[in-house]
């Protein structure tokens, strides 16, 4: 019984974490406005409209990548009824597998590509785990 409510929660806490991350590309596109002609409506357009992205464009997605993480692995790390950190670190690794196809599939200065996949999922997910413990 325990492992199917450490599922239920695992599930949970993802989707909130996947909510956070969301919200976070909707404010930071109101606080940090694309720049004039992008498009980011479809992934092909965004790929189109990248060349028009400067440096602080991309704060948003990297902020939205390690919220959306932190939340995710807070939450999991608050719930899970054992391997806590474990647990923190499946919601990050879930995250990082999204962060790395997009790596892939989209092209972004090196600079953003090295600074999300190293800094916005495994040690988010784990301030996530040792902020809940606390």
């Amino acid at each position: 019984m325990n492992s199917l409510k450490n599922i239920l929660f695992l599930i949970s806490a993802f989707l909130v974490g996947s909510v956070a991350n969301m919200l976070a590309v909707i404010l930071g596109g109101i606080i940090i406005p694309l720049p004039a002609g992008a498009d980011v409506s479809s992934p092909e357009a965004l790929k189109a409209s990248i060349h028009l992205m400067k440096s602080v464009n991309f704060i948003t997605p990297f902020v939205a990548h390690a919220a959306g993480t932190f939340v995710g692995a807070f939450l999991i790390s608050k719930w899970a009824l054992a391997r806590n950190l474990q647990f923190a670190m499946i919601i990050a690794i879930t995250f990082f597998s999204g962060g790395l196809y997009m790596v892939i599939d989209l092209p972004a200065p090196f600079w953003f590509e090295a600074l999300d996949l190293i800094v916005a999922y495994f040690p988010m997910g784990y301030l996530g785990y040792l902020m809940a413990k606390k």
